[in-house]
């Protein structure tokens, strides 16, 4: 039986290999999609903002019993592969001896991956006040971004933006400090950012460790050291026996006053204590 109709392009038309077409096409960056991706080809970030990874004794249990629940967010350098956020799950999944990961793939530059990585640590709260306060300035010095800029991104206020990277002038030794004396609270951390010096720094340290100053007191305390407040008077007890040298007893209120309740009332309280220690 004969053909009657001829099936493919009229003979009229070629098929179209504009290179402009083709190269436009190919330009079309994809979206992020997800692919396995053996475990030797990743790479950890070297602008990681956390600078420990804590215990993750718990997560490589969990990875080999269940494998990795949440992919790692990567994206392509040359023929390998660079981490932007998911390090903890890379590592543990590297310990527990697996071979390849699930990971999310995109393609972005190097300051879009630093701002990803930042948001990703802060939605799970992973990152401590100085690993935030680091990984914002870093932001400011190698991209040139302001604070109105990251407030737009990570979608904070600046002015609280503003207060995050004014921690990252507080020196290591201080930092050391409040690591040793467990002082997480960010409001006292903010308070000894405003001091000028590493010296004015330690000092307040040493007062909120040795008087377990309040918030109220280390702010006043701060403005004293910065020179804005004259100095302020407490209240003190002191006590030496007539027939004794062997002791002598000083206790320091809070306050420019107290009365002889309130200084029975706090050796009353050292005695329960002592006899509670002993």
């Amino acid at each position: 039986m004969q053909k009657t109709k001829r099936s493919g392009l009229p003979e009229s038309l070629d098929m179209r290999h504009d290179p402009h077409f083709v190269d436009l096409i190919a330009a079309r960056s994809a979206g992020p999609r997800i692919r396995m991706i053996d475990i030797e080809r990743i790479d950890p970030n070297p602008q990681q903002a956390r600078s420990e990874l804590g215990n993750i004794q718990e997560l490589m249990v969990s990875i080999q019993n269940k494998g990795i629940l949440e992919p790692i967010l990567v994206r392509p350098v040359g023929m390998r592969y660079e981490i932007i956020a998911g390090e903890r799950r890379y590592i543990a999944s590297k310990r527990v001896g697996m071979k390849e990961i699930p990971c999310i793939e995109m393609d972005v530059r190097d300051n879009e991956a630093m701002e990803i990585s930042l948001i990703e640590n802060l939605q799970r709260k992973d990152l401590d006040v100085f690993e935030e306060s680091d990984g914002l300035k870093a932001l400011m010095d190698m991209y040139n971004y302001s604070h109105n800029q990251i407030s737009e991104k990570i979608g904070k206020a600046r002015s609280t933006i503003t207060e995050i990277i004014s921690i990252s002038r507080i020196t290591p030794k201080v930092r050391d400090m409040l690591k040793s004396h467990k002082i997480t609270s960010r409001s006292t951390i903010l308070e000894i950012a405003k001091l000028k010096t590493e010296a004015d720094m330690e000092q307040l340290v040493y007062e909120i460790t040795k008087r377990a100053l309040t918030r109220e007191d280390t702010r006043e305390l701060s403005k004293k050291i910065k020179g804005k407040t004259p100095g302020i008077k407490h209240f003190v007890y002191n006590y030496v026996p007539k027939d004794s040298d062997s002791f002598r007893m000083r206790i320091e209120f809070k306050k420019q006053n107290a009365t002889a309740q309130e200084i029975i009332r706090a050796l009353e309280e050292i005695i329960q204590k002592l006899k509670a220690e002993s």
